[in-house]
């Protein structure tokens, strides 16, 4: 059985990924920091339903912790699916935004990146088979007011992905992007009403963590393997 880790599980994109990833039969880590009661519910969620799964906490942000929490993980065998789904907001004009909002945002989003993917590629690599996704979002492809930080890390992890791609081809492992537009979330509550919404996406509507995860887990899939290298915007249509 392949296993999968889903940085950031417990949220709802992740668990909706954790999920779908399990229902494909991937053994699949849930990953959490600070919500740990939540990734162990997706767990329970996925093992009532007969998949395989476990949690397991660390910050992506530190780079002991998180070298020393996977190389546990790879006393198992190695990990060949790494979702990196981690990251946060905290959003300001540029001109008023305090160092450490600007920093705390692209370390988990791109710095995190970092710290999870490096422990994992080498014993990856070792199978000949794999998968690497990064989690964005349309902020990283077409910016957004008061999310300079956000859209700058997201960014980031395009031309990450993009250079990881060209180094992994050749093992049969692929490296994509996935940019969600406004999904239905925690994060997305309060900043969008409907009326907004139908503003700015030409689809009228609020995709929901499904829809991303069944793109997800298709970019996962067999069928995917020459897919790689790529930006993959789910968004409704904004442009």
């Amino acid at each position: 059985m392949k296993r999968a880790l889903v940085t950031g599980g417990s949220g709802a994109i992740g668990a909706a990924i954790c999920k779908r990833l399990a229902g494909s039969g991937f053994h699949v880590m849930v990953h959490a920091n600070r919500q740990t009661q939540k990734a162990e519910a997706t767990v329970k969620t996925i093992l009532a339903e007969g998949g395989s799964a476990e949690a397991i906490s660390f910050d992506v942000t530190d780079a002991d912790a998180a070298d020393s929490a996977l190389q546990q993980v790879l006393e198992a065998g190695p990990v060949q699916v790494l979702v990196h789904n981690a990251g946060i907001h905290d959003d300001a004009p540029l001109a008023g935004m305090s160092p450490e909002q600007w920093r705390r945002i692209i370390d988990v989003s791109l710095n995190g990146f970092y710290n999870v993917s490096k422990p994992l590629l080498l014993p990856m690599m070792s199978t000949r088979w794999g998968r690497v996704i990064a989690m964005s979002s349309v902020a990283g492809v077409v910016g957004n007011r008061g999310q300079a930080n956000y859209a700058a890390a997201k960014a980031g992890l395009h031309g990450a992905i993009k250079s990881l791609s060209k180094e992994l081809a050749s093992r049969g492992i692929s490296a994509n992007a996935v940019a969600p537009g406004i999904i239905e979330s925690a994060m997305s509550a309060g900043h969008f009403d409907d009326r907004l919404i139908r503003q700015l996406v030409p689809a009228q509507r609020a995709g929901n963590p499904q829809e991303v995860a069944a793109l997800v887990n298709f970019l996962c899939s067999e069928e995917a393997g020459y897919i790689t290298g790529q930006v993959i915007s789910i968004n409704g249509g904004i442009t």
